[in-house]
């Protein structure tokens, strides 16, 4: 199964997605947005920015565990990872963005 974007609504009523890889894991989710087209700007920026290893930076979480975030061109956030237990498990979540993104199929769960 290939990997999908989700786009919904969240309890604030802002469009968000998420990108979930082939076995239905979120690997990636983004802000929130007021507008729909500003979601769908979202993913599309995910889409073309997601091959490039230059556009991650690993962080660190409060609890010292790793996460990354993919940045635009313009060195905007515009997606996050889950915070992992290790190093090589945050190299996975990156891979693992880098080769569902472009061709993630569109869920739009928003009605």
């Amino acid at each position: 199964m290939a990997g999908k974007f989700e786009i919904y609504k969240d309890k604030a009523g802002e469009f968000r997605f998420r990108l979930k890889a082939g076995n239905g894991e979120t690997i990636l989710t983004g802000e929130g947005y007021k507008a729909k087209s500003g979601v769908l700007n979202g993913v599309e920026s995910v889409r073309k920015n997601a091959a490039d290893p230059a556009r991650y930076e690993v962080k660190e979480a409060k609890n010292g565990n790793p996460y990354f975030v993919l940045k635009a061109a313009n060195h905007q956030v515009i997606g996050q990872s889950e915070i992992y237990n290790s190093n090589s498990a945050c190299d996975n979540g990156m891979n693992s963005v880098a080769k569902n993104a472009s061709d993630a199929k569109l869920d739009d769960q928003t009605g």
